[in-house]
């Protein structure tokens, strides 16, 4: 660098300043809501439904609505939904399955567009509510997103056309969400030069049907590079993935 100023000491300076510029959230003693976070790690605050009333989820919304004009709700039951559009009446609400992710924006806010591209495919229709979780975080991470549901091994050749279809519009990276043997996240690995992130679902019969199965069979791949999250972390997938693609578009750029 010109003045002497390393890149790396550039960023760790640009992470100070957003710490100590963050500002204060005092919500009560129940939540204290980081409308920064995506500044500082490109990931957004996203509020975990389950585990907290209506009057608390409202309350840490509107925080965020005011703090970043946008926030992301998981696990979001349709009810609770309801009561997000009565008292927020200005904001735009949307959401996906019952229960599934919620968006919150106010007019005038949209989600960043940084040209990271992510695909999800899913084994299995059952497999949707966690890939839709990992879409509306990509999406609101600034990426393009693609779904494809249902290629699962069962009817293996299902999945030749979207995926060759796929790596021509040029992905940077494939989430795969499979329950039952967890296989798909595997072959897929073995056949695509991008990174792939094994989604495992609650989707199964009998033993292992909780998901346990899906998350063996992915941590025992033998498909070199395959990344794998916790059960039903389609938050986590979706976000690792967004990551990588948005490095991805850095670089493309530069």
């Amino acid at each position: 660098m010109r003045d002497g100023t390393r890149p790396s000491d550039r960023a760790f300076a640009d992470l100070i300043r957003a710490l100590v510029g963050t500002p204060p959230s005092d919500d009560g003693a129940v939540a204290r809501v980081d409308g920064a976070r995506a500044a500082r790690t490109g990931v957004p605050e996203i509020i975990y439904a389950p585990g907290k009333s209506p009057e608390q989820v409202i309350a840490m919304v509107r925080e965020l609505l005011r703090q970043a004009g946008r926030a992301v709700v998981s696990r979001a039951p349709t009810d609770l939904v309801a009561r997000l559009r009565t008292a927020l009446p200005d904001a735009e609400v949307t959401h996906e399955g019952d229960p599934g992710p919620a968006v919150v924006a106010l007019p005038g806010t949209e989600r960043p567009r940084t040209g990271g591209r992510v695909a999800i495919l899913t084994a299995g229709t059952s497999d949707l509510a966690a890939a839709h979780e990992a879409r509306v975080v990509a999406l609101e991470m600034g990426c393009d997103v693609e779904l494809v549901a249902d290629v699962g091994v069962a009817g293996l050749h299902r999945l030749i056309g979207p995926l060759r279809r796929l790596l021509d519009r040029g992905v940077d990276v494939i989430v795969v969400a499979a329950g039952m043997d967890g296989a798909l996240p595997s072959v897929v690995a073995g056949l695509v030069p991008v990174p792939v992130i094994g989604l495992p679902t609650s989707v199964g019969y009998g033993f292992g049907g909780g998901g346990q199965a899906a998350l063996m069979s992915m941590l025992q791949t033998c498909a070199p590079g395959l990344t794998v999250v916790n059960i039903d972390n389609g938050v986590g997938a979706g976000a690792a993935a967004a990551t990588i693609a948005n490095a991805i578009a850095r670089a493309r750029r530069a």
